[in-house]
């Protein structure tokens, strides 16, 4: 069974398209927000995902929409490619270096979203993207994915902490999702 998922999200703020795959593919982001994107790119390499993004937002304002309605969009299709989560490993971890930034990602696909942000940055801003919406984004990933995630990180630039942290949330991500065979991986019988 595919375990992929297409979503479209309109609203007056913005209007995002995304595919995903948990199981690889192409990978084709566009979001107008060009460190965004090189982040997403790194999140589906890294995770092994197949994933297209096209999003339009009011990007005259900022990015903050943008940022939290794709992590929303991402999340519904996260939990809508795994189903009812029978044979998947359920947990991963991950920690990825990056220069002198280092980041660790913990993950529990339970269904009960949390995230937990310990991930000071040292500047507001990497390119055109404003560094304060990682926390954003991942909160919105978490409440739709029900997604239990703790992310701690540390370093001197602001390109490296964030990208080690989608780095290492990728290589979570890949370990939680992977097919190992069997039922639900819960005493409870259900996520």
């Amino acid at each position: 069974m595919p375990r992929t998922a297409s979503l479209t999200r309109r609203t007056k703020e913005t209007e995002i398209t995304l595919s995903l795959s948990l199981d690889g593919g192409k990978t084709d982001i566009d979001t107008g927000i060009g460190f965004f994107d090189h982040m997403l790119t790194a999140l589906a390499v890294h995770g092994g995902l197949g994933l297209t993004v096209k999003a339009k937002g009011d990007l005259n304002v900022d990015g903050h929409h943008t940022v939290e309605d794709v992590g929303l969009v991402l999340g519904q299709a996260l939990a809508e490619a795994l189903g009812d989560k029978a044979g998947i490993a359920r947990f991963g971890q991950a920690r990825v270096p990056m220069d002198e930034a280092l980041a660790d990602a913990a993950l529990d696909l339970a269904g009960r979203p949390c995230l937990r942000f310990d991930v000071p940055v040292p500047q507001a801003r990497a390119g055109d993207y404003d560094t304060c919406l990682t926390e954003e984004f991942w909160r919105a990933v978490c409440q739709k994915a029900g997604l239990t995630l703790h992310l701690s990180a540390y370093g001197g630039n602001a390109h490296h902490v964030t990208e080690a942290v989608f780095k290492a949330t990728a290589r979570a991500l890949r370990q939680a999702v992977k097919a190992e065979g069997g039922g639900i991986p819960s005493t409870k019988g259900v996520l």
